[in-house]
């Protein structure tokens, strides 16, 4: 199936992949990936086409609720790890954990946290990172150019400021599905 993928992203819808283009499975067994902007439902399938065309398992958190039959095993076959989202629970402890009980575990998550227009990234997938002692890759959704740009594994520090600086400097001048929100 990897190559009816390829034929896809490369061919049919006419993406490109750049930067990090060595980073694979044997590389970077964990990490927390972000994807920016995230301001369509179209990103996730982007986002499935690039870890098919890659070959990197990728996995993502949704709510239990969402993990009943029959959606339940599609979830688990494309990656999904169920989160219990009570109230109450610090949910980066019981994400970051989801990292020490699995030997390969690459998480995925849009640090708007919406797909619409924010101001500021919510800061879960940082303090996840830092907690899980796993590295940052962030990858970019440019539907202007048609490219998802892939960083180097980036290892938070202890300066918040000067990481986010870096971090969104990373996605300058990336237009997504609908501009307006990027």
């Amino acid at each position: 199936m990897r190559w009816l993928a390829r034929i896809i992203y490369f061919k049919i819808l006419g993406w490109k992949i750049t930067g990090n283009t060595n980073f694979s499975q044997d590389t970077v067994k964990k990490a927390v990936i972000i994807a920016v902007p995230h301001t369509s439902w179209h990103d996730f399938f982007i986002g499935l086409f690039l870890r098919k065309v890659t070959g990197v398992k990728t996995n993502f958190v949704a709510k239990k609720e969402l993990f009943v039959w029959p959606l339940k095993y599609y979830f688990k076959a494309i990656g999904g790890a169920a989160l219990d989202r009570t109230s109450g629970q610090n949910k980066v402890e019981a994400i970051a954990e989801l990292f020490k009980n699995e030997d390969e575990f690459r998480l995925t998550l849009a640090p708007e946290g919406t797909r619409k227009k924010v101001k500021e990234w919510r800061t879960g997938f940082y303090y996840i990172a830092k907690t899980a002692n796993v590295p940052i890759i962030m990858f970019t959704l440019d539907f202007k150019n048609k490219q998802n740009h892939i960083s180097e594994p980036f290892y938070p520090t202890d300066d918040v400021e000067a990481d986010f600086a870096f971090m969104k400097a990373f996605y300058k001048g990336v237009v997504g599905k609908k501009p307006k929100y990027s």
